[in-house]
């Protein structure tokens, strides 16, 4: 799988210097000189990633507020040499987008004929509900990692009883006849390869484990990511042991 054409695409951006972050909300950015208050895009812990001082990249919707109470959104952010979407809505549209041009192709599914977002199984809401030209079904749950240590990308950045929900539905969907498929989207380019942080919540590597020996297939992509673009680029190693 190879870069396609853009598949995120925001709109003004502009650049600011991030300062604090009150809640999982809401950032205070200083942007022009000025702090302004901000959307969070990302609900998640990023607790290496917003460090006072480091540089962000925020969507300013100026002129199309609509409903908005806040006019910027935090979209990316600098670590070191490296920009890193840290937008928690980015990984499924970049994954349907990469499933709809058949540039991300899954094993054991051919052509697909059937891409349905936000579908139901058992007690699980999965991100897609596939159907390919052999008429095989099967569920993709995507998982968008911001957390890298030393090149490394890890999966989570904090406990979640409802990932490891989630696979565990995965694991009755293939033992029901489904395909099943795990994908998590490196929001960042050229990591060495993906592993569950079991440091931090190991319930969630084992669940990912064993999903594996059930038969679920567990894939990992890094992304190409610019200010306001992010595309889905290349499937990398996973290691699970």
């Amino acid at each position: 799988m190879g870069k396609g054409s853009d598949s995120m695409q925001y709109g003004k951006m502009v650049e600011g210097r991030f300062l604090a972050r009150p809640n999982r909300f809401i950032a205070h950015i200083e942007i022009n000189g000025k702090t302004e208050v901000c959307h969070v895009k990302n609900t998640g812990r990023c607790r290496e990633l917003l460090i006072p001082g480091t540089t962000v990249y925020l969507e300013d919707y100026k002129g199309r507020m609509g409903t908005r109470k806040m006019r910027y959104s935090l979209i990316g952010v600098k670590k070191g040499d490296v920009l890193i979407n840290m937008d928690s809505q980015a990984p499924n549209k970049v994954c349907e987008e990469a499933l709809l041009s058949g540039i991300l192709k899954l094993p054991e599914m051919g052509a697909l004929t059937c891409v349905k977002r936000e579908k139901t199984f058992g007690d699980s809401r999965f991100d897609f509900f596939l159907e390919d030209e052999a008429g095989q079904s099967g569920w993709l749950e995507v998982k968008g990692v911001t957390l890298e240590e030393e090149g490394i990308a890890r999966f989570p950045d904090a406990p979640t009883a409802r990932g490891v929900k989630h696979i565990e539905e995965l694991i009755d969907a293939v033992q029901e006849g489904y395909k099943g498929y795990i994908l998590f989207v490196i929001q960042m380019p050229a990591v060495k390869w993906f592993e569950p942080n079991d440091k931090t919540h190991k319930a969630f590597g084992d669940a990912l484990r064993r999903a594996k020996k059930e038969g679920v297939h567990v894939l990992a992509a890094t992304c190409s990511v610019n200010t306001n673009t992010l595309n889905l680029h290349d499937l990398i190693e996973i290691k699970l042991d």
